[in-house]
């Protein structure tokens, strides 16, 4: 690669990958203070394929030219540098992050053959075939998803997971996660299922809980749909106020549990809306549990 400038206004803005709509006023600042220490990267035909937010951050300078990169590599290394950098510099939402590390995936073994492939299928192995695929995987330092954790700083599970999501969820289940429906967790179980069941098994796991989603795509997997939609029914529905409520318990019954066996006190400037906090919580518990018949 060699490096040269080109006039802002002729460096074409194609790809998909491009993020020419970041927050880039500390960039500004910096680029004002030091200059643009590394040059954007640009193809044979001017085409911008990494450093969209360089570049933005010099456009909205007002310079007329910048320095550019200019790779001379097939159509699959251009898109692969792009999904790269796009890795690497702002963080992506999740479904972008997932969608550019199964792409990147996909290019880079067909550009490397012969290096460890991830594994996206949905494969139902035992304990001895897990474990071996565990040793497997983390002695793995070839494949994509360990050469792009020594990039991102992600670890490889952490890729191999966004990468499993985004190649065997259906468009339903992604627009669902899209719109805040369904989270990772419940994700990971739906995609157990075929595209289509995935799509029939949505309605059933509205509002379910990750071990009620997982107890559900159980039974799809095991009787079909009929079996799926029975398990379903036999949920009983969780507000989400109670939800809320479990975590937070445990954690304070582990605390207080703790501060009685070793007899802690605290007498620091905390300690009044600790206590205060403590008698709210008494007189709150006092009046839950005669409202669910556990008290006089």
């Amino acid at each position: 690669m060699n490096v040269t400038t080109r006039k802002i206004d002729e460096v074409k803005l194609e790809s998909s990958y491009l993020r020419l709509d970041t927050d880039v006023t500390m960039l500004k600042k910096s680029v004002e203070s030091i200059g643009l220490i590394h040059p954007v990267t640009v193809n044979q035909d001017n085409e911008l394929i990494a450093g969209a937010r360089r570049f933005q951050a010099a456009k909205e300078l007002g310079w007329e030219e910048i320095p550019v990169q200019v790779v001379d590599q097939n159509a699959l290394v251009q898109e692969l540098i792009s999904i790269d950098e796009n890795l690497v510099r702002a963080p992506l939402g999740q479904l972008d992050l997932e969608r550019s590390l199964n792409r990147g995936r996909e290019i880079f073994e067909s550009l490397n053959p012969t290096a460890n492939k991830v594994h996206v299928a949905f494969e139902e192995l035992s304990a001895e075939e897990k474990a071996q695929r565990r040793v497997e995987e983390a002695d793995d330092a070839d494949s994509f998803a360990a050469v792009t954790a020594e990039k991102t700083g992600l670890s490889k599970s952490v890729i191999r997971g966004a990468i499993k999501r985004d190649e065997l969820a259906s468009d339903a289940v992604k627009r669902a996660r899209g719109q805040g429906e369904l989270n990772t967790t419940k994700t990971n179980e739906i995609i157990k299922l075929d595209k289509d069941a995935q799509e029939e098994i949505l309605a059933l796991v509205a509002g379910k809980t990750a071990k009620e989603t997982r107890k559900i795509v159980a039974a799809a997997q095991e009787g079909g749909l009929e079996a799926a939609k029975e398990e379903s029914d036999k949920v009983v529905p969780l507000p989400p106020e109670y939800f809320q409520m479990i975590s937070p318990l445990h954690r304070v019954n582990r605390s207080i549990t703790r501060i009685l066996a070793e007899e802690l006190r605290y007498e620091g400037p905390e300690q009044v809306r600790i206590n205060n906090a403590m008698v709210s919580l008494r007189n709150n518990l006092s009046l839950y549990l005669r409202m669910a018949g556990l008290e006089d």
